[in-house]
């Protein structure tokens, strides 16, 4: 499968991750806010996923929990500040190290052929919070995500058709 192209420049707050789905628009916003699907393809593959709240509208907040199979629990949640077909702006803090908070812009791109480029940009508070998030293996975990999102995608698109 493609795997998402990564920027990260030196000495910025910003990391860019843009991947090309092979679905519209509607259904990846669809995948994406959800809450029945997004447990089907956020997070690595060997966790399951819960999505506790998942309230896609302006004003609205998420919270997913993800379960390893040593019965770990990692929490994740944020805020809506925007919610439309073409772009999602809100929030991603990782319950682990709370007060880190990174701005996410998510743009969905539908190109001529059906398929949908998805860019994200996350904006940290420091550097040092983005060249953790660098090593902390989440290029990986992204693409990881991704497939899964492109697996689900492909059977949401079988389905229509």
């Amino acid at each position: 499968m493609a795997k998402a192209d990564l920027i990260a420049e030196p000495g910025t707050h910003e990391i860019i991750m843009t991947r090309t789905f092979n679905a519209p628009r509607d259904l990846l916003f669809k995948a994406m806010t959800d809450p029945d699907l997004v447990p089907q393809w956020w997070g690595q593959r060997a966790n399951s996923t819960t999505v506790a709240r998942l309230e896609a509208r302006d004003g609205g907040s998420w919270r997913f929990v993800q379960n390893d199979a040593h019965g770990n629990e990692f929490g994740f949640h944020g805020v809506y500040h925007s919610v439309s077909l073409d772009k999602i702006i809100d929030t991603f803090e990782w319950e682990g190290l709370p007060g880190h908070v990174i701005l996410e812009t998510m743009t969905l791109e539908e190109t001529e052929n059906g398929q949908t480029t998805l860019t994200v940009s996350s904006v940290f508070q420091s550097v040092v919070d983005r060249d953790g998030m660098l090593m902390s293996g989440m290029e990986g975990g992204s693409n990881e995500s991704y497939d899964r999102l492109d697996e689900l995608l492909e059977k949401m698109y079988a389905s229509k058709a």
